[in-house]
């Protein structure tokens, strides 16, 4: 359940957006999630994407700082207090979350979260009945 995301470090200035994701959409690679944060000098791109690996080789090659990092996915109904009771169950177990991001489609959203222990707060989640999404099934 743990899924490989990409952070990919972006210059601010025109056009670096369209250069990755021109090298991503050229190679058959799907991005399934992304979120946008940015400084005053840089950006960061963090990517859920159809093959990580190949992404990240391809980046690198096109001149991009890339990472891959390990986050989780919840599956939680797209309605009031359903994202409190999973931030709640992490915190209370100690776990922190470092970032996130997410997207609603139906009765359903998608909570992408950067914790500080993935495979802790995975066996958390599953014992309190918390829904989480595999890498196949976000890509």
């Amino acid at each position: 359940m743990i899924i490989k995301q990409l952070t990919v470090f972006l210059e601010n200035k025109s056009g670096r957006l369209s250069e990755v994701t021109r090298v991503l959409g050229e190679n058959g690679i799907n991005i399934s999630a992304l979120s946008i944060a940015d400084t005053s000098e840089y950006g960061l791109l963090r990517l859920i994407v159809s093959d990580g690996a190949k992404a990240t080789e391809l980046l690198k090659k096109n001149g991009f700082s890339v990472n891959l990092t390990d986050v989780i996915c919840l599956n939680v109904k797209h309605e009031p207090g359903t994202l409190h009771d999973a931030i709640k169950t992490l915190s209370d177990a100690g776990i922190d979350i470092e970032y996130m991001y997410a997207y609603a489609v139906g009765d359903n959203a998608a909570v992408i979260m950067k914790v500080s222990d993935a495979k802790e707060a995975i066996y958390i989640l599953t014992q309190n009945n918390i829904d989480l999404l595999k890498s196949h099934e976000i890509k």
